[in-house]
């Protein structure tokens, strides 16, 4: 299936730099990265569009990021970042690093198409010290019963376009699942079609074991 292979390489990492780096997510990006510092992990890192707004106090960005399209449309946001960004591996369900070994963690657009989110959000909190924080920016199903509905009949179309890409994915229970503590999340639409814009910010806290 190699027009499959070319469509998930090359056109949708271009796809999601242009749709999720819209100028209205900036701030919504700076405020997923308040109070991360030391090493952080993270996952579904894209073509760095958080970069830019990586606070002061972070030390170390580890990476995850399987689309070769996206990484080289880090470079340069990269290169021009104090923060040095190291990308460690491809797969956010298996990250190549220690047990408790980051301070924090950040998914960012990424739980909403992972496969198996569950056991991506697993490896976060094996990689994470107790205590540790995931910082998380996600879209997911609308609480408003007509939007969902819509939500559920677009999905399909939503996957086949957008490499897998859900939309009635529940971020804050995701998170909880996978034993975090949620210490605060906020939930709201943005600008643009209800079905893809009921956007949660939140962050949880890893409480060991």
């Amino acid at each position: 299936m190699p027009a499959v292979g070319a469509y998930r390489e090359q056109v949708v990492p271009r796809l999601v730099d242009r749709m999720c780096g819209a100028a209205g997510f900036d701030r919504w990006r700076a405020r997923a990265v308040e109070g991360l510092s030391g090493r952080v992990v993270e996952v579904g890192f894209g073509s760095g569009l958080n970069v830019p707004h990586y606070p002061d106090a972070v030390e170390v960005v580890l990476a995850v990021e399987p689309a070769a399209v996206a990484r080289r449309r880090a470079g340069p946001r990269i290169s021009a970042s104090p923060v040095r960004v190291e990308h460690v591996g491809l797969d956010g369900q298996d990250i190549p690093l220690d047990d408790a070994s980051c301070d924090a963690a950040l998914v960012t657009f990424t739980l909403c198409t992972v496969p198996d989110p569950a056991l991506a959000l697993s490896e976060v909190r094996r990689v994470l010290r107790p205590g540790g924080t995931v910082h998380f920016l996600e879209h997911g199903l609308s609480p408003e019963a007509g939007v969902a509905r819509w939500q559920h009949r677009l999905e399909p179309v939503q996957r086949r376009i957008a490499d897998g890409c859900h939309l009635t994915r529940v971020p804050t229970a995701l998170v909880e699942g996978a034993g975090f503590v949620m210490r605060h999340n906020e939930q709201r639409y943005v600008r643009g079609p209800k079905p893809w814009c009921w956007l949660t910010l939140g962050v949880a806290v890893n409480p060991g074991a």
